[in-house]
């Protein structure tokens, strides 16, 4: 920090050498899987909200289920019990309920997306750990 006179009445405060710690890595991931999920609903299938994630996490034919970050507890431990229940991967979204719809190419929000059909996409072989 350094303190800077401007004129006689008032001082201002200038943040010198602060550079935000891995602040590139998480928006270069957030990136990654944003692509990865543009090439999703591009080429493969995906179930968009809460009601259809639970069916096809039922019928098992879910590999994969995205939960934004702003997902209501209750809700994310029950999509993840039935995921553990089916045997498919849950990865936490890094942004909200509208990232995850816009990341989707939709106009609305969605707190869940359910990959049933990856297509040309390597969302499912790049492992939830570089897709974060």
């Amino acid at each position: 920090l350094k303190v800077v006179p401007t004129s006689v009445s008032t001082c201002s405060v200038v943040m010198e050498g602060a550079v935000s710690k891995g602040g590139k890595k998480k928006k270069a991931n957030v990136d990654n899987i944003n692509v990865r999920l543009a090439l999703v609903m591009k080429s493969g299938k995906a179930n968009l909200g809460y009601k259809t994630a639970l069916k096809s996490l039922r019928q098992g034919k879910a590999k994969l289920v995205l939960i934004s970050s702003n997902c209501p507890p209750l809700r994310r431990s029950e999509i993840e019990y039935y995921a553990m229940l089916a045997k498919t991967a849950v990865h936490p979204y890094a942004g909200n309920n509208i990232t995850l719809g816009t990341a989707c190419g939709k106009m609305y929000r969605t707190s869940v997306v359910t990959v049933t059909d990856p297509g040309d996409s390597d969302i499912l072989r790049s492992g939830p750990e570089a897709a974060a």
